[in-house]
């Protein structure tokens, strides 16, 4: 839980009020960002969605913050596979303007 403490104080929030927010007791908040004991799976899933972040990130198997968006599973022909690789490879300048372009040509 080594971002728990993190996270709790960005949020400008004390251990008790987490401990309200969630149900539980001052000491058991206390006990996870000390690493004295471990929350069980629920109590890692209220955090998550409290913190809005990912249960990886409250126990620091990640360092990505943000919380994990649901992602739809496209099925891709080699061509739509490659044109995606290439793109991601691309800065975020040359991104933009591949978009534009794509735009331009749906435009006509």
């Amino acid at each position: 839980m080594k971002n728990l403490k993190m996270l709790r104080e960005e949020k400008g929030i004390s251990q008790q009020g987490l401990a309200d927010q969630l149900g539980t007791h001052q000491q058991s908040i206390h006990g996870y960002e000390n690493g004295l004991h471990e929350p069980d799976i629920e109590t890692l899933k209220l955090l998550a969605d409290f913190f809005n972040t990912s249960i990886d990130f409250l126990v620091g198997n990640t360092d990505v913050i943000h919380k994990i968006e649901p992602v739809e599973r496209f099925d891709l022909n080699e061509n739509e596979g490659a044109l995606i690789e290439k793109y991601r490879k691309l800065n975020g300048n040359a991104q933009n303007s591949i978009m534009t372009m794509i735009d331009t040509l749906l435009e006509k």
